[in-house]
């Protein structure tokens, strides 16, 4: 599997002696808590106001003792890889059961999937701005708006594209971890990553550039922004666009809900 790389801004501290079961010392917390505040930094666009910073940060510390307790230095990635999913992944999953996002908001993703799915599916290729906005009755401004407001929703992530009845993820930190090793799922799994990469692939070369950027090389839309000449707020829109895409896909391709 490839490894992804460290969060830019973080220099992962010497190998941590630690592995299944291992109680970290204090020293190596400490040592890895600016990974924890940078994991933070990237989810605040998205967190709901009532939620204090400090609290994403105890939620990541959470996933970071985790991360500690479940990392096998036989087989896996490095632990700063490891860490970061296990820490992305605790913040998140305090922040789904808190379940704040509205259901309108919820439906007006929903049509911006549908409508995106429908003319990429007409035209045999991504759909403009323009032509969406067309499409859905609005003016490009209003677009902008309603993808900002999409954004917003904690579980629009490439990390959480779902697919099938079962609400199967794409979860990395479970496939860093080595679980569902069955033949089958793991086919299946390498069937919805190989279709989101080509999908990617051919996204507008700014959509694709963004997922890059956040994904990959791991920076903050704030600084991806600054890399494209963009507003922070301007990218959040083409990220939001950009999976909107990528879940219609997945949707048409197995079916039931994402």
């Amino acid at each position: 599997m490839r490894t992804v790389p460290q969060p830019s801004g973080y220099a992962a501290p010497a190998r941590p002696a630690v592995g299944r079961g291992a109680t970290p010392p204090d020293e190596a917390i400490r040592a890895h808590l600016p990974l924890v505040r940078r994991v933070v930094q990237r989810l605040a666009v998205r967190k709901p106001p009532q939620v204090e910073l400090d609290e994403l940060v105890s939620w990541g510390i959470e996933g970071l003792l985790d991360a500690f307790k479940k990392y096998d230095t036989t087989k896996q990635a490095a632990f700063a890889t490891y860490a970061q999913f296990r820490i992305r992944g605790a913040i998140l999953d305090r922040l789904r059961g808190m379940d704040w996002v509205s259901r309108s908001v919820r439906q007006k993703a929903t049509l911006l999937e549908k409508t995106y799915r429908r003319l990429e599916g007409t035209l045999g290729r991504p759909a403009t701005e323009e032509e969406a906005a067309e499409a859905l009755g609005m003016t490009l401004p209003e677009l902008h708006a309603l993808l900002s407001e999409v954004g917003q929703m904690t579980l629009f992530s490439l990390e959480d594209l779902g697919v099938g009845p079962g609400q199967e993820r794409i979860q990395l930190e479970k496939l860093l971890e080595g679980e569902g090793s069955d033949p089958v799922h793991a086919l299946l799994s390498r069937e919805r990553i190989d279709l989101v990469s080509e999908a990617i692939r051919v996204l507008p070369e700014k959509e694709r550039t963004v997922i890059a950027l956040y994904y990959h090389e791991g920076i903050t839309m704030k600084e991806a922004g600054a890399v494209l000449g963009l507003t922070e707020s301007r990218v959040s829109q083409l990220h939001a666009q950009a999976l909107l895409r990528l879940r219609g896909l997945l949707r048409e391709h197995f079916g039931g809900a994402v």
